[in-house]
């Protein structure tokens, strides 16, 4: 049993044994929380679509949560970003996570310095924000230009010449620990996604966890990231799930489309006991108006 899964179910158990057994809930499954990403209704295309809108429209649709896209804020001024707390808070939502991007495989120095920082300013706004979580990317070689000839092999590309995956695996560590005293201080978890790039192997992102081995540091389980079949890597990675981003494709997807099986991907996280957010990303050409609640639909079924 790997001890990080150990020390985790410990702590559960050692929560639920405190509990009497009237608020155990004895008989019943701890009910999935769905939030939206602010990226289901804007695709890096276009003007932005706004946040204020999102934290609407998930409150009339009946989501519990929203995770903020850091790209398609407005801007961080101190007015926005209370303005959209605020916004939340009388919708009765929960602002669960930012997700940012950085990449710290870089043979640079500077490079992985200033995605460090970026890293950390990113911790100080979640905290500002009241949002607990960020997500983290690995980063990638980039010795592939094009996302979408990437996205043709599936995230995995070649190291920069004279360089391996054992350098990208020791810069991104050491950045990650770079970053823990911010996030501790702040109270904002990070989540390492299995995103493009190194990270794309959920094993990488496993390796990565236990070497940081902090409680600052969580997964964030994307649904729709994989190279070839997705469920035994879902599998793999669902026991360090912090949070999980459930991949949707109507009207078929930007860059590729997955008929992924909800119903099969939530049991596989009930039995690894995942209680976190489920994350809606909504990744198809469909107009979001109607393709969001559909997909909202879809995992009120599959995590009922």
């Amino acid at each position: 049993m790997d001890p990080g899964i150990t020390r985790r179910t410990a702590i559960q158990r050692a929560v639920l044994a405190a509990l009497p057994p009237a608020g155990r809930a004895q008989g019943t499954t701890p009910r999935i929380r769905i939030a939206v990403s602010t990226y289901s209704y804007w695709h890096f295309r276009g003007e932005k679509y706004p946040v204020e809108k999102v934290i609407e429209e998930a409150a009339r649709l009946g989501f519990d949560g929203v995770e903020i896209l850091h790209r398609q804020m407005a801007d961080e001024s101190p007015a926005y970003v209370n303005r959209l707390k605020r916004l939340a808070f009388v919708h009765g939502l929960d602002l669960v996570m930012l997700s940012i991007h950085q990449g710290f495989v870089s043979p640079d120095p500077a490079v992985r310095q200033k995605n460090v920082d970026h890293t950390r300013h990113c911790i100080e706004l979640a905290a500002r924000l009241g949002i607990p979580c960020i997500r983290l990317n690995s980063g990638r070689w980039g010795t592939i230009r094009s996302f979408d000839e990437l996205m043709k092999v599936r995230g995995l590309e070649p190291p920069l010449p004279g360089y391996t995956d054992e350098d990208a695996f020791r810069w991104c560590i050491e950045a990650i620990e770079q970053c823990l005293p911010a996030a501790e201080k702040a109270g904002v978890m990070m989540a390492l996604e299995n995103h493009w790039g190194l990270t794309t192997r959920p094993e990488a992102v496993i390796r990565i966890w236990k070497a940081v081995n902090s409680p600052w540091l969580g997964v964030n389980l994307d649904t729709g990231n994989y190279a070839g079949d997705p469920y035994p890597q879902i599998e793999l990675l669902a026991p360090y799930a912090t949070i999980v981003q459930a991949k949707t494709y109507f009207g078929g997807g930007e860059w590729y489309t997955l008929d992924l099986d909800y119903p099969r991907i939530a049991r596989i996280l009930r039995k690894a006991g995942f209680r976190g957010y489920v994350s809606l990303e909504m990744e198809g050409k469909e107009d979001p108006a109607t393709a969001v609640p559909k997909s909202l639909e879809l995992l009120r079924k599959a995590f009922a």
